[in-house]
């Protein structure tokens, strides 16, 4: 029997799309907001509808392995007919062509994302920490370098920066999401730091969380912190010297990846029975915070 196809490019729908632009699912913060310009609304779209595309194409429905990497190489293909001036072939990627065009956008940071889903595809365990964040390099800084040339604050320190916020948010996906990807066949908690508190894949099967557990999710949490925060001086100079927008913006960002790890320490760690998420009720609270985010602590005040 056929494998069913992967989705299409132009599957996606070109009008009612989300224009949440989040890291791993998209679902937990809202990027591209009434905070958002109008000016960047639509690039924003387009760029998240080939994000969710080559997505899907990674993760949807029942394809093979090998249908799913020969629908990315189609994407990837597109890109080196950007490169090239030549026709991009879909409306989807003419549309991305546009927006590169017009904001001079480095192709490469999508061929990382591709690499990423590429990956996805054919990578379900983590040997260490440097692999995961090898991983989440590909698979998500590259969505805050793009937003920051968007809006012309294309710099190395900033680059770093940002790429501390968005490694972080990926982070606190993935432990979120433990039993979600456990589910799917693969692990995104670094094998050395399992073997290191005595935890195996069996405490992911059984939905175990003990001791050895908390203290490995403490661990990880705290360095997942420690990246989110870092990311609130890139906020707060961005809404002093730029755009006072994005700068709300990121830090909702970041103090949101914060509240998710508050969250997953408030049920125990055991991400098993129930999944850690933003509520409305959270929104408040996260918007008084980002009005009183310190500068150079990365403290709030109180």
């Amino acid at each position: 029997m056929p494998s069913p196809p992967t989705p299409s490019p132009d599957a996606i729908p070109t009008s009612g799309t989300r224009h949440d632009f989040a890291i791993d699912h998209y679902e937990n913060f809202p990027v591209a907001s009434v905070l958002l310009p109008r000016r960047l609304r639509r690039p924003v779209a387009v760029i998240y509808r080939f994000a969710r595309t080559a997505d899907d194409i990674a993760d949807e429905g029942h394809a093979a392995p090998e249908d799913r990497l020969a629908a990315l190489a189609e994407l990837e293909a597109a890109l080196d007919r950007i490169d090239a001036g030549a026709d991009a072939g879909s409306p989807l990627m003419r549309a991305l062509a546009q927006v590169i065009a017009e904001f001079r956008l480095p192709t490469s940071l999508f061929r990382d994302l591709l690499d990423a889903f590429r990956q996805d595809v054919t990578v379900h365990r983590h040997a260490d920490w440097d692999s995961l964040l090898d991983y989440s390099r590909r698979s998500a800084n590259p969505v805050g370098r793009l937003m920051l040339h968007l809006y012309g604050a294309a710099t190395p320190d900033r680059f770093a920066r940002s790429d501390a916020v968005c490694t972080g948010l990926q982070l606190a996906n993935f432990w979120q999401d433990v039993a979600i990807d456990y589910a799917r066949g693969r692990i995104y908690l670094p094998a050395d730091t399992m073997a290191r508190h005595g935890v195996d894949e069996s405490a992911l099967a059984e939905g175990r969380c003990d001791a050895r557990w908390i203290a490995m999710m403490r661990e990880l949490q705290a360095a997942t912190g420690a990246m989110l925060q870092s990311g609130a001086s890139l906020a707060l100079e961005l809404s002093r010297t730029l755009d006072w927008r994005i700068g709300w913006e990121l830090r909702l960002v970041v103090l949101g990846g914060l509240r998710i790890l508050e969250r997953i320490e408030g049920v125990g760690y055991d991400v098993f029975r129930r999944r850690p998420t933003l509520r409305p009720y959270d929104w408040p609270l996260l918007l008084w915070r980002a009005a009183t985010l310190q500068a150079a602590s990365g403290e709030r005040s109180h």
